[in-house]
C-alpha cells in the first residue's frame, strides 16, 4: 500500500476547498488538515496504485461544488514527495497576455518593448509564485500576425499543453521585442542589452509580478541571434539566469563565447543547445557543445544538446522542438 500527500494552496473566502480522486469522481476527500488562515489544505491518499489521477473542489456553504479548471492531477504514491498544487476556479482556463509594455531604459532611445504571457490563474490565485522565461524576439513567440512570415512559436499553447501532462510548473514568459537584433544580440551590443536585461527589465518585471527571482527561476531563451544572446547572457551573469535556451546559434558569427568558455572558469548554469541538420548551424553548435563538456558541463545534469534531423532554420521548427527545453528547464524531473 502506497501513500500520497497532497497540498492545495488557495485563498478561500467562503466554503471549503476538497479533493477528489479517480477511485470515486463522486466522493469529496476530506482534508487532513486545514491552516488557521485556510489557505493551505491538505489530504492523505492510500492507495495499491503507484499512480492516480485528482483534482481540487470547492464545496459551497450552501452545499454547491465546483471543480477547479483545467485538467486532473497526477500524484503518486512511490516516493515521499509532497504534491503541491495551485488550483483555480473561476478564471478562463487558457492563460493571459499584457498588452505591449515599454520598458525605460533611461534615455528614450532605447527603451524596449515587452509583451508578458501569464499562466492561467494567475490573477485568481494569489498564493502562487512562478518561474519566469524570458525569450528574445518578442514578436515571434505568440501570434501569428505579429511573427515573422506568420510563423509564431506557440509558446503559450505549448507551455500550457505540457502543464496540463503534468509534465512542467506554470511559468511567465516576457516576450522581448527586439530593436536591431543584429546589434543587440551579437558582440558587442549584447553587453549593454544585457545590461538592459539586468538592471532595468528583471528589476521592472519582479517589483511588478509574483515572481521566483533567484536565478534557479529565472531563464533566457531564443533562437538563432536569440541564442547566442541567450548563452551570453547566462555565461556573463550566472547570477541572475540559471538556465539558458539558445536553439539553432549562430555561434562564432559575431561573437566570442566559444573562446571565453574555453578560457574562462565554468559557470554555474544548466544550458540547453541545440540544431537542426544539415546546416542550422549544426557545425557550431557541436563546436560549442565539445567546448563545455571539455570545461566539465554533463549531459543531463547541467547540459542538454540534441540535433534534430531534416529540422529547419525558422519558428516552426523551433515551435515543435521548444518542448524540450520547457520540460528540461521547469519539469519536475529537473527540480529534483
Amino acid at each position: 500500500m502506497g501513500h500520497a500527500k497532497i497540498q492545495v494552496f488557495y485563498p478561500v473566502t467562503r466554503g471549503r476547498v476538497v479533493l477528489r480522486t479517480e477511485f470515486d469522481w463522486n466522493r469529496s476527500v476530506e482534508p487532513t488538515y486545514v491552516s488557521d488562515d485556510r489557505t493551505i489544505t491538505e489530504f492523505a491518499i492510500d492507495s495499491d496504485q503507484k499512480y492516480f489521477y485528482f483534482k481540487p473542489g470547492l464545496e459551497g456553504e450552501d452545499g454547491g461544488f465546483t471543480w477547479s479548471q483545467g485538467d486532473n492531477y497526477l500524484a503518486t504514491t512511490i516516493d515521499t514527495t509532497i504534491r503541491r498544487c495551485y488550483p483555480h476556479f473561476f478564471c478562463p482556463a487558457r492563460g493571459t497576455f499584457s498588452p505591449v509594455v515599454r520598458i525605460p531604459e533611461g534615455d528614450v532611445e532605447a527603451n524596449h518593448l515587452v509583451r508578458v504571457y501569464f499562466p492561467p490563474g494567475y490573477d485568481e490565485n494569489s498564493l502562487k509564485r512562478y518561474p519566469v522565461l524570458y525569450m528574445h524576439d518578442g514578436t515571434n513567440l505568440f501570434f501569428g500576425d505579429e511573427a515573422f512570415g506568420g510563423n509564431e512559436w506557440r509558446v503559450d499553447e505549448n507551455v500550457e499543453l505540457l502543464h496540463s501532462m503534468n509534465l512542467i510548473d506554470k511559468v511567465i514568459v516576457v516576450g522581448i521585442y527586439a530593436k536591431d537584433r543584429m546589434y543587440e544580440y551579437t558582440k558587442p551590443g549584447y553587453e549593454r542589452y544585457g545590461d538592459f536585461m539586468v538592471n532595468q527589465l528583471k528589476p521592472f518585471i519582479d517589483a511588478r509580478l509574483r515572481t521566483l527571482t533567484d536565478p534557479q527561476n529565472t531563464a533566457v531563451m531564443g533562437s538563432s541571434l536569440g541564442g547566442v544572446v541567450s548563452f551570453f547572457l547566462g555565461w556573463h551573469y550566472p547570477h541572475v539566469f540559471g538556465k539558458a535556451a539558445c536553439l539553432s546559434s549562430t555561434f562564432g558569427y559575431q561573437d566570442d563565447l566559444i573562446e571565453r568558455v574555453a578560457s574562462e572558469p565554468k559557470r554555474n548554469v544548466r544550458f540547453y543547445i541545440d540544431s537542426g541538420w544539415p546546416r542550422d548551424n549544426y557545425e557550431r553548435t557541436t563546436a560549442m557543445r565539445d567546448q563545455l563538456l571539455t570545461k566539465g558541463y554533463e549531459f543531463g545534469k547541467d547540459l542538454l544538446y540534441f540535433a534534430f534531423p531534416g529540422a529547419l532554420h525558422n519558428e516552426d521548427s523551433w515551435a515543435a522542438r521548444s518542448h524540450v527545453p520547457f520540460q528540461y528547464f521547469f519539469g519536475k524531473a529537473a527540480r529534483v
